[in-house]
């Protein structure tokens, strides 16, 4: 679903993300770690097609995000740590813009932000302003906006923050409902307890490099997600 084969981005003359390789298929729930600056973001928005990047290939779905961008974006959803959302709008305005540009039809639209507004506890807030929204509120609708036109790939920065406990259960919940239905999740996220019990793989990063990366029981053996990320951050 998502191939990234050999990426690498600059700035000045800092790899920011240094022959990366991650292949990521459908049914899969993916963890990308590292500490801040690793190159975690700068993956995720060059996977999104929102910065260019200088060598290497990322393929969605099989669509080049180079070569087909309105291809691949048409198949993904991205929800980044801090989504900007039109405030001036109110919640179903939102969501009902976003349905206009993805095309999905009335009754389409209306099932799935009432399925997703209720589960996320968001429906009775829809008609309010997103100005008076809280940032969980906000990440909610974002995440919504997500899943209105039933992306094949859905990637996320830290999409955990700002969450009450209950939102991130939540949240985690209908991760695992998409991928059981044969969606794909990449997500960075610093909460490696999270990562550790959700994710079927992890991949982790440190100075633009690929440290380690596999199935859980791979890549943490028979320590725990933390002790391994901290191992390899003493590593020099």
């Amino acid at each position: 679903m998502l191939q990234i084969n050999h990426l690498v981005k600059t700035y000045g003359d800092k790899k920011a993300v240094d022959d990366l390789s991650l292949h990521i298929q459908p049914g899969e729930i993916y963890g990308f770690i590292g500490h801040n600056g690793a190159g975690k973001t700068t993956t995720i928005k060059s996977c999104c097609g929102i910065l260019q990047f200088d060598s290497g290939e990322i393929l969605i779905d099989g669509k080049s995000i180079t070569k087909d961008p309105l291809g691949c974006k048409s198949v993904l959803a991205y929800i980044p740590d801090n989504p900007d959302l039109y405030e001036f709008m109110s919640g179903i305005q939102f969501l009902n813009f976003v349905a206009d540009i993805f095309g999905v039809s009335a009754a389409d639209r209306q099932e799935r932000i009432r399925r997703y507004g209720d589960m996320l506890e968001l429906t009775d807030d829809m008609a309010q302003p997103i100005s008076a929204y809280s940032h969980g509120m906000k990440q909610k609708l974002a995440v919504i906006s997500a899943l209105i036109h039933t992306p094949k790939l859905i990637i996320m920065d830290e999409p955990f923050v700002g969450l009450d406990p209950k939102a991130s259960h939540l949240l985690k919940r209908l991760m695992r409902q998409i991928c059981d239905e044969g969606g794909a999740i990449f997500f960075s996220t610093h909460v490696l307890e999270v990562a550790e019990k959700l994710c079927d793989k992890v991949a982790i990063i440190k100075g633009g490099k690929l440290m380690r990366s596999g199935t859980m029981e791979e890549v943490k053996g028979d320590t725990s997600l933390e002790e391994v990320f901290l191992e390899l951050e003493e590593d020099k």
